[in-house]
């Protein structure tokens, strides 16, 4: 929602200031493209301590539980 937000403002900024069409597209595409590669480093960071603990079970389960053939 945040997002959404970020770029409304930011477009009716733009048209605001008397800057031409393909510079508030250029801007928000740009934005758009920074908030997505945030939003995904968030989405990681959130789910960081479940994919350590993913990783802990399977080095736990092939070095203890699986026997080799």
């Amino acid at each position: 929602m945040f997002e959404l937000i970020f770029i409304m403002v930011f477009a009716a900024t733009l048209l605001v200031t008397g800057v031409t069409m393909v510079t508030v597209i250029a801007g928000v595409a740009f934005s758009l493209l920074v908030m997505i590669l945030l939003g995904m480093l968030g989405a990681v960071l959130k789910l960081l301590p479940w994919l350590i603990v993913i990783a802990i079970g399977i080095w736990f389960f092939k070095s203890c539980v699986a026997q080799p053939r």
